[in-house]
């Protein structure tokens, strides 16, 4: 498969720090969710939909030398970056290229897993947690990240053309085989697996100019947008509007971003 494809918004280096900005936003969340899951050393985890390993070199930190981080992605490029992330550090981290439905785990074989925006791009999330639940042991627990209501994704003060292409992004995940908000269908998921839901938030976040946070919703739409004008959800002025909206409200210190809405899960076989 290309590596269009394999990850919706590409491998390349400006992917990857994106990404690790991505990363350092939601590191605090992570953690948290990983705490409350009990994650600890010498255990088994699986970092499903790992991308270039950043969660899973701080997973690996956790369970230590005694432990192994099952990192599973579709993307070659993503596999190789983890691969060379494990020899440099010497990390207990096991990569694996695979797509989630060809995923092979044994019987009993994790005390965990984690997901982000791993089930939001599969059109048989269900499946694919029977999968892992299967290879969860007794009392192994999955916590998962994932969009719950991307529409609350908008900007105050309102701009006309950035709000189009945020609805645009939106429609494009709409118009897909994917579900965007998987997040709130986790719970009956759950419920259907006969797992025990042992934990579940909301984790808004209201960014600023010129913040972190910023930069995380700021670095997708410079990555998304043009994507959209590729697969003919905007016009090339209609993004360029967009990006003017967007500098027009970045010299606003008051202007503030609402990023799509998040939730935890976190269920207990």
């Amino acid at each position: 498969m290309s590596e269009y494809n394999e990850y919706i918004l590409g491998t390349d280096k400006e992917e990857l720090s994106r990404l690790e900005i991505q990363h350092k936003v939601w590191l605090s969340e992570a953690k948290h969710g990983w705490n409350l899951a009990g994650f600890k050393s010498g255990q088994t985890i699986l970092d499903l939909g790992c991308g270039p390993g950043y969660c899973t070199m701080e997973l690996a930190k956790i369970v230590g030398t005694s432990g192994k981080i099952i990192g599973v992605d579709r993307s070659e490029g993503f596999i190789h970056y983890l691969q060379n992330i494990q020899k440099s550090h010497q990390l207990s981290i096991e990569p694996c290229l695979t797509d989630f439905d060809d995923l092979t785990l044994e019987e009993e074989s994790l005390d965990g897993m984690y997901s982000r925006w791993a089930l939001a791009w599969t059109p048989n999330p269900k499946s694919i947690l029977k999968n892992i639940q299967n290879a969860l042991k007794p009392k192994g627990k999955m916590v998962i990240h994932e969009y719950y209501n991307f529409s609350t994704h908008q900007t105050h003060p309102e701009k006309p053309a950035l709000k189009k292409a945020i609805g645009a992004a939106l429609k494009s995940f709409n118009e897909s085989d994917c579900e965007i908000n998987i997040g709130s269908l986790i719970p009956g998921y759950v419920k259907e697996l006969n797992m025990k839901m042992t934990h579940i938030r909301l984790m808004p976040k209201l960014a600023t100019p010129g913040s972190m946070d910023w930069e995380w919703p700021k670095t997708w739409y410079q990555s998304y947008f043009p994507r959209l004008v590729e697969m003919g959800y905007l016009s090339t002025e209609d993004m360029n509007e967009a990006f003017a909206d967007l500098e027009a409200i970045e010299q606003k210190p008051y202007t503030t971003l609402c990023c799509p809405m998040m939730v935890e899960v976190i269920a207990e076989k």
